[in-house]
């Protein structure tokens, strides 16, 4: 063999050898397309906020029978309805178990204001026979014991209307409306004044 041919072959395999190592780096090496694109999803990923826990995304407790009077919280500022609107945007779909422990929810409210609405009823028709029977009386105005008991009644009827008014709250907090009626006595007991002298 010529030192030409030697030459020639050797020139062959290295050029055979370096095409293959340069298609072996392509392969191994990512495109600029391939790169550009996880850029840009990377920057996607990083742009989605954090999923941040209140109350509204936290499942409802079960309500208690406790006769613990309901006081709002009056140191928080209400939502806007832009904020709520996004925040029901931003909630996932109810689960069949949370439809249902939220129709149990709004079954117990609705009960427990019935019976708040049967005690207002009660106390008002209670605070009604007492000031007849306190004004009926010519020297009402010596009986302090009686006017004392008015009033710790109307205290107790002004409470159970802010227990009535929570419960309303919480459900129309649901999603719920609840159809206002006016109380029964309300305004007798509020306008009645005493008899003439």
């Amino acid at each position: 063999m010529s030192k030409g041919t030697v030459t020639r072959i050797l020139g062959l395999a290295l050029v055979a050898s370096s095409a293959v190592a340069l298609q072996l780096a392509a392969q191994d090496a990512p495109s600029v397309a391939e790169a550009a694109r996880r850029a840009r999803q990377q920057k996607q990923d990083a742009s989605k906020p954090a999923k941040v826990i209140t109350n509204d995304s936290l499942p409802a407790a079960p309500p208690s029978d406790s006769a613990a009077p309901l006081t709002p919280a009056n140191n928080s500022t209400p939502a806007s309805p832009d904020a709520a609107a996004g925040t029901e945007t931003n909630k996932a779909p109810a689960t069949p178990e949370e439809q249902e422990q939220k129709q149990q929810e709004i079954a117990s409210l609705r009960k427990q204001i019935t019976a708040k609405q049967d005690e207002i009823n009660t106390q008002q028709g209670l605070i009604q026979l007492d000031q007849t029977t306190y004004y009926s009386n010519p020297d009402y105005v010596r009986d302090t014991a009686g006017k004392a008991k008015i009033d710790g009644e109307k205290a107790a009827l002004d409470r159970l209307q802010q227990e009535m008014a929570d419960l309303k709250a919480k459900l129309e907090d649901l999603g719920e409306t609840v159809p206002s009626k006016p109380p029964a006595r309300k305004e007798s007991i509020t306008q009645n004044a005493p008899p003439p002298q």
